[in-house]
């Protein structure tokens, strides 16, 4: 058994969003009992995690680590960057994609995500503004 679905994920901003609920519909709707669940973003300048769900903190300071680490490119320091058509926070998104996963991979077992008990699926926008994000999701029996 193989099931796909595309979900839109919105995302007002940078920062991570989670979307864990929408993915477990998916699974529990497919009524597949065991199988490995493959997500994948299809875009360039955001990426997706798994990460704690319990404390905002973490994906506060997650979204910070990752300003720092790479500013946009309007900012000192980031004077070597080329691509800059789309604004100062499209190269940095790349870059920050780049570092990160545009793919994962959960078990299913007994109809449900195996996550551990403060996981969640994130969506991690790289962009200042808002917008849509397609994620791909292919459930494999």
């Amino acid at each position: 058994m193989n099931r796909q679905a595309t979900l839109s994920v919105r995302a007002p901003g940078a920062g991570l969003h989670e979307f864990t609920m929408e993915v477990a519909r998916f699974v529990r709707e497919s009524g597949c009992e065991q199988g490995l669940l493959t997500l994948f973003v299809r875009h360039t300048s955001c990426s997706l995690l798994v990460q704690e769900n319990a404390d905002p903190d973490v994906r506060a300071d997650l979204d910070e680590f990752f300003r720092r680490l790479v500013p946009r490119s309007d900012q000192p320091g980031m004077s070597w960057v080329r691509h800059g058509m789309e604004g100062p926070d499209d190269m940095p998104g790349h870059i920050k994609a780049a570092l990160t996963a545009t793919s994962l991979s959960i078990p299913v077992a007994s109809g449900q995500l195996v996550l551990g008990r403060w996981q969640g699926i994130f969506l991690f926008e790289h962009r200042d503004r808002g917008q849509a994000r397609e994620v791909v999701l292919h459930l494999s029996a």
